[in-house]
């Protein structure tokens, strides 16, 4: 079960990182987080009310408002690091955040067997190959790197935040309202800055139409990043933390895919051997 959920919140995670990075290339990134985090709100808040999620507020709900607190800053500096490139370098690199969870499961006394420690280290060098890691060429901003590993420190925290943040299906629910509002209140706080600062806040071409052309696909992306929070809160809870964190860290892989299929992107041949090394990760995790 564990590895069933985690490949799923690849697979979401993957698809939602494909589809917010084509909506912002016509649309402001503070605007694509907070109008999808806005719309999977109102999908989870009537999940809540329909399943009398309510009852199970508890202090593990601090948690859920942590993860949502330090996602959007994490998400924020990944595309302020990407701004600054080489891409090649940054987006690889915001894939080590699966240190953190990792980490955590083995502090709380984790450990898995030597096929599973072979796993993972296979499937965390996949998971940084796939992104394409620029060798040569350009140098890289001192800037660019540290918010490139501030932005997967994040990553990583929301991954073990959200797995403490409930214990049932119910309560899951709930936790996932409460992060989503607090995605809200820090990114329209952050959007709200940046327009008094002469930041936009719709398109320069097409305004406000854009945007509401664009609600299916931005609803797609809010409530895939949802269901991907929440396939990953169970995974971790019937399984090996560190088993769990790797897989779902495959997603990069699954970017990459999506771009090959939908925009007809060749994958550069590290990419190819880091997606290939992904797959024997994950079969030497699963098996383990």
């Amino acid at each position: 079960m564990t590895a069933l959920f985690a490949l799923a919140t690849s697979l979401l995670w993957g698809l939602a990182d494909f589809g917010g990075g084509l909506l912002t290339r016509r649309t402001p990134a503070l605007t694509v987080v907070v109008v999808s985090q806005s719309i999977a709100a109102l999908v989870l808040g009537g999940i809540v009310v329909a399943t009398g999620a309510w009852s199970e507020a508890d202090g593990r709900l601090w948690f859920a408002v942590a993860a949502g607190a330090v996602g959007p800053v994490a998400m924020l500096s990944f595309y302020k690091a990407l701004a600054l490139g080489p891409m090649g370098v940054v987006s690889p690199l915001g894939s080590l955040g699966v240190a953190v969870p990792v980490s955590v499961g083995l502090v709380v006394g984790e450990r898995p067997g030597l096929l599973q420690f072979a796993g993972v280290a296979v499937a965390v060098a996949g998971i940084v190959l796939a992104g394409g890691p620029e060798l040569r060429g350009a140098p890289v901003q001192r800037q660019a790197v540290l918010l490139t590993l501030l932005a997967a420190f994040g990553f990583g925290a929301v991954m073990a935040l959200i797995s403490e943040a409930s214990t049932t299906v119910t309560g899951l629910f709930l936790a996932l309202f409460v992060q989503r509002l607090t995605n809200i209140a820090v990114g329209g706080t952050a959007l709200y800055v940046s327009v008094r600062r002469g930041g936009r806040a719709l398109p320069e071409e097409g305004g406000r139409a854009v945007v509401l052309a664009a609600l299916p696909a931005l609803a797609f992306v809010g409530l895939a990043d949802v269901a991907a929070n929440g396939t990953y809160s169970i995974a971790a809870q019937n399984g090996p933390v560190t088993v769990a964190a790797v897989l779902a860290s495959l997603y990069p892989v699954v970017t990459a895919l999506a771009a090959r299929g939908v925009l007809g992107e060749r994958l550069r041949g590290i990419q190819a051997a880091g997606a290939g090394l992904a797959l024997v990760g994950t079969v030497l995790l699963a098996s383990g």
